[in-house]
Order: C-alpha cells, then structure tokens, then sequence
C-alpha cells in the first residue's frame, strides 16, 4: 500500500511540474563579458533545473564554452505569484547564488545572493 501511495504522489508532483510555466528555452542576459546563453529548463524530479545548451560571444554568435552542457539551474521550486527559489551557477564569477526568479509572461528575472551579497543577473527572455 505504501508503494501504491508514493507511486500515486511521484506521478501527481510529476504533472504539477509538466504543466509549470518556466519549462523551455531561455535565452540569458549578456554577463560582465558580455556573453550570453541559451538555458533549457526541465523538470528534475520534483523541482526544475536548467542546462546551458547553447553558448554566445558579445556580438551573439555561437561560441564554445565549457560550460555548455552544465546545470545553470537547479534545485527550483515555485514560491507563488511567479517567484521561484532554488540555486543558479554565474559561469562569469564560477559561484554559485540562491536564487530568486521571477516569471512574467515571457521575461525571466534572475538574482542571487551568496554570503550575504546579492546581484542581479539581468533580465531572461524566450526565443522567438
């Protein structure tokens, strides 16, 4: 009985976060070097976390990066009216921030704080 329950729980969590909002594709705001990045977020269990697939040079061309293919998001939950909370990586600082996200319509913003301080990360938006 007890494994019938957490089955029935793990598929219920399962589609609360298929139909969350964040889902997709996310194009990042420029960083201090002025380069930018395409983060698709997914559902990992039963948070959200978002990889870095694609990664730009400061006049938006597709450049090399050996972050691509690293979790930039994870460990996000929704905290209602649109906010989330979980941790985010800055591959221009190489740290790792709590983060705060909030969701409106199809603009992302994105801050963290580490030890206290706090910085924003810009503004995210999906591809058109």
């Amino acid at each position: 009985m007890k494994k019938l329950l957490l089955a029935a729980a793990f598929i219920v969590l399962a589609g609360a976060v298929q139909g969350e909002p964040l889902l997709g594709k996310w194009r990042t705001a420029k960083d201090d070097n002025g380069h930018s990045g395409m983060v698709e977020v997914k559902a990992c269990g039963a948070a959200l976390c978002g990889t870095l697939i694609a990664a730009c040079d400061a006049a938006g061309k597709a450049m090399e990066s050996p972050n691509v293919g690293r979790q930039i998001i994870w460990d996000t939950k929704p905290a209602g009216g649109g906010k989330y909370r979980g941790m985010v990586h800055s591959p221009d600082r190489n740290a790792d921030y709590k983060s705060r996200l909030v969701l409106s319509g199809d603009r992302l913003s994105v801050s963290g704080c580490r030890i206290g301080i706090c910085r924003e990360a810009g503004v995210w938006s999906r591809p058109k």
